[in-house]
C-alpha cells in the first residue's frame, strides 16, 4: 500500500476527528458566561488558631477577569448592585467592621455619568471578635460575595457566590501565629 494510498484511506477519519475538534470548540465560544466564570473569591484568616478575646480577620480576596468590572459597595446610582461580603457568624462569634476597598471612579460607553467599580484584585476585610463564650476547636464560616460583573458591553446576571473561612477558636491566652503576611500585612 502506497503512503498517498493510506493517507486517502485516512482522509475520512482525520476530516471527521477535524470537525469533531472544530465543532467542540465553536461550542465552547458560544457558551454564554457565568459570574463565577469572571469573579474568583478566596477566603484568608489572619490568625491560627484563633484564642478566645481575640479580633482576628477575615480577608475575601477577589479577581475579576480582565476587561471586566464588578460594581463597588457604595455604588453611586441606585440601580446598580453593589458588590457585598456578608458573613455567617455562629455564636460566640461578634462583627467588629467590614473594610472595601477604594473604588475607581470610570466612565463607560453605555453610560453618561462615571460609575465607582473595582477591577482585577481587590480585598474585601471582615473583622470579628471571638468572644469568651466562642465553641473551641475547627470552626467554618460561610461567606457569601453577592456582586454583578459588567464589561463594555454587557452585564451578567447578578450573583452570589459562597465560600468559607476556616479557622480553630482556642482556649484565652493560647499561643497563634499570623497567616498570610502577604494579605494582612498590607494596609
Amino acid at each position: 500500500m502506497t503512503p498517498t494510498f493510506r493517507l486517502l484511506r485516512a482522509l475520512p477519519t482525520i476530516l471527521f476527528v477535524g470537525l469533531f475538534v472544530f465543532a467542540a470548540a465553536a461550542q465552547d465560544e458560544r457558551k454564554p458566561l457565568r459570574p463565577s466564570d469572571v469573579v474568583k473569591p478566596q477566603a484568608y484568616v489572619s490568625l491560627q488558631p484563633v484564642p478566645r478575646g481575640k479580633i482576628f480577620e477575615i480577608a475575601v480576596v477577589i479577581e475579576v477577569h480582565s476587561g471586566f468590572h464588578i460594581q463597588a459597595n457604595k455604588v453611586l446610582e441606585e440601580y446598580l448592585i453593589p458588590a457585598t461580603v456578608a458573613a455567617e457568624l455562629p455564636a460566640g462569634l461578634r462583627l467588629v467592621s467590614t473594610t472595601y476597598p477604594k473604588s475607581l471612579l470610570k466612565k463607560f460607553t453605555f453610560s453618561e455619568k462615571p460609575m465607582a467599580v473595582y477591577e482585577g484584585k481587590i480585598t474585601v476585610r471582615i473583622r470579628v471578635e471571638a468572644q469568651p463564650s466562642a465553641a473551641l476547636g475547627p470552626l467554618k464560616i460561610p461567606l457569601v460575595l453577592r456582586f454583578q460583573a459588567c464589561n463594555d458591553e454587557l452585564c451578567l446576571p447578578p450573583a452570589k457566590l459562597s465560600l468559607v473561612a476556616e479557622l480553630e477558636i482556642a482556649k484565652s491566652g493560647a499561643p497563634t501565629q499570623a497567616q498570610h503576611p502577604e494579605i494582612f500585612g498590607q494596609r
